[in-house]
């Protein structure tokens, strides 16, 4: 009897050993593309042949180099919900079987709506946002511990942290969220910021649970929020299971010597552009620590591009944000776009295209006439608005009304929107996790802030504002990313000061929230403002005004960039005006008359629901 069991417990372990990874883990019946490529690895697992129960139609059997690897396509069209089984055979006997699932798809998922121009964006870092659970703060599985002490070390925020903190989110104004990455990064250092992920499809355990990002969108959605997602196409991490052991020479792109890009994106539009240059543009890599993506390799490019789906459909996310967008291969990059919106008509994906000339960002959205030119579309329906993010850096230190300073700056970048295809689809910021902080460009100068803000609620395009902000943190990106990536204070057990309550924060903080959320939630339900028309009206003195307005409803906004009271005459804003005597200022509430004059205090912004 003995004997017996001890070799019941050998064969069980034989017949599963040879699989180790298979991605996707499962899959969903009923998908817009039928296909399905399922990636086996195991040891010398190549050597086997392949077959599936259910009547399910394998239509291709990719081997490479590597025989730990094998990539099965099925065919799921007409194929039901269903546990099915493959079957590796060796000189037709059986060596093992492996279950696999096609589960049933969520209702209406393919007509899933997305973030648009009605929504504000709150983008955070999990690990500086708040430490919800203390007990996961570090992991076995991973390399890098927790150590609040380091700048740049893990400082314990997770996902449960967020869950904890959605109703200081909403009650600031936000209706969306985005995340910086959370799947694994297993580097040694600075994993912190996620974007050296070692597994695509796996939740970094110091963040929480698949399940608990799971669980994130669905509270989410009980309040009608929505849940972004931080991708990235063009890099992993060193420390990816896969580079341990590459499914084929060219899963990555690489050198006889190690070759960082030289980030001169502007090769792929550049009619004079070397051929050198653009290799080492789009194949070269970030950093060391990040192995650049081939994705002109089939395998690689379906592998993001069902990786991609395959969190879509199962967190039950309502768009994406790519990160490095425009370092990945042009045409690949434009095919997994493509795939993603097939699938989900109306999933909005907007791309990190960080250029300094809106010619060449515009050549990156969805129908670019631009782009057009040279035969190329890449499919993606919003980019970036890196030009007006140049603005914010600087405009509002500017108490100067010459040709290139002040408030013309922001005037002559909107003066350039009959470039892009879909003005209300940009991302518009004044900040985020790579760039200076707001507060620290403006040395904690309150009003200058206000008419950031007040731009950004007021102007075409999705506003986004980083975590912290609206509290009025501050952060200098010379001394590190570490000090542009703070904590935010209040999320982590025994921190003195807690801003996510009106009772913990300091009265400067109160100031900056009180502004804040009043100011995006005040947004929330004006259609002018997300989808109307712009009219502006050159700067003088430094003032800018505009209006945004649409058959409902009309919004005149007046921001005074100069030292000194302005009072400003209103015939000259006649054509916008109308018949409009009264306007409400939608911060004081104040009732004002508009059919002569408006003054307006220096360093101040005006925003005025005309009644």
């Amino acid at each position: 009897m003995k004997k017996i069991i001890l070799l019941l417990v050998f064969t069980t372990s034989t017949m599963f050993a040879q699989i180790d990874k298979i991605e996707p883990p499962f899959w969903y019946a009923g998908m817009y593309h039928p296909e399905l490529q399922i990636m086996f690895y195991g040891k010398n697992i190549a050597q086997y042949q392949v077959s599936v129960s259910n009547s399910i139609k394998i239509t291709n059997v990719k081997r490479t180099e590597n025989s730990n690897y094998i990539f099965v396509t099925i065919d799921t069209k007409n194929v039901p919900p269903t546990d099915c089984v493959f079957t590796f055979k060796n000189n037709n006997k059986v060596a093992f079987t492996q279950n696999y699932s096609l589960k049933k798809r969520r209702e209406n998922s393919a007509q899933r709506q997305s973030y648009n121009a009605s929504d504000m964006i709150y983008l955070l870092m999990p690990d500086r946002f708040s430490n919800g659970i203390a007990n996961n703060d570090t992991n076995l599985s991973t390399t890098e511990k927790y150590n609040r002490e380091l700048p740049g070390g893990r400082h314990g925020g997770d996902i449960e942290g967020i869950i904890n903190h959605l109703d200081y989110i909403q009650e600031l104004g936000a209706t969306t969220i985005w995340s910086t990455p959370l799947c694994e990064d297993n580097d040694a250092n600075h994993s912190y910021h996620t974007y050296g992920q070692s597994d695509v499809y796996k939740i970094d355990p110091r963040y929480g649970t698949n399940e608990d990002y799971v669980r994130l969108a669905s509270e989410m959605h009980k309040i009608k929020m929505k849940l972004v997602m931080d991708y990235v196409t063009n890099h992993w991490g060193s420390e990816h299971w896969m580079m341990k052991d590459l499914p084929t020479h060219d899963w990555i792109n690489q050198f006889e010597n190690y070759t960082q890009t030289n980030h001169k994106r502007t090769v792929v539009h550049d009619i004079h552009a070397s051929k050198i240059d653009t290799k080492i543009c789009l194949d070269g890599w970030f950093v060391p620590s990040m192995p650049d993506l081939n994705q002109r390799n089939p395998l690689v490019l379906n592998y993001l591009t069902q990786n991609a789906i395959w969190w879509i459909e199962y967190a039950n996310l309502d768009g994406f944000r790519v990160d490095t967008f425009n370092y990945s291969d042009p045409i690949a990059i434009a095919k997994w776009t493509k795939a993603i919106t097939d699938e989900y008509p109306n999933f909005n994906i907007v791309g990190e295209v960080w250029m300094q000339n809106q010619a060449q960002m515009a050549y990156w959205q969805k129908d670019s006439k631009i782009a057009a030119i040279q035969n190329y579309n890449s499919n993606l329906p919003s980019v970036m608005d890196f030009t007006l993010l140049g603005a914010l850096g600087s405009v509002f230190n500017e108490d100067d009304s010459s040709w290139d300073k002040g408030m013309i700056k922001i005037y002559d970048n909107f003066s350039n929107d009959f470039l892009y295809p879909n003005i209300n689809n940009l991302l518009i910021f004044a900040e985020n996790h790579d760039t200076q902080r707001v507060n620290h460009v403006y040395n904690n100068d309150i009003r200058k802030y206000k008419m950031a803000m007040a731009l950004l609620a007021t102007v075409r395009g999705i506003p986004q504002l980083y975590y912290g902000s609206e509290i009025g943190m501050a952060g200098n990106k010379d001394n590190g990313d570490a000090d542009i990536r703070q904590d935010f204070p209040g999320g982590w057990k025994g921190d003195a000061n807690n801003a996510f309550t009106k009772e913990g924060r300091t009265e400067m903080q109160n100031d900056y929230f009180d502004f804040t959320s009043k100011l995006f939630n005040w947004r929330k339900t004006k259609s002018a403002v997300h989808f109307g028309k712009m009219t502006h009206y050159i700067p003088e003195n430094n003032v800018y005004v505009y209006f945004r307005y649409d058959a409902s409803e009309s919004v005149m906004v007046l921001i005074n960039n100069s030292n000194e009271t302005r009072t400003i005459n209103t015939h000259r804003f006649q054509e916008n005006i109308g018949n409009y005597k009264t306007a409400k200022d939608v911060i004081t509430e104040q009732t004002i008359d508009i059919t002569n004059e408006i003054t307006l205090e220096p360093k101040s912004v005006l925003i005025l629901e005309l009644n």
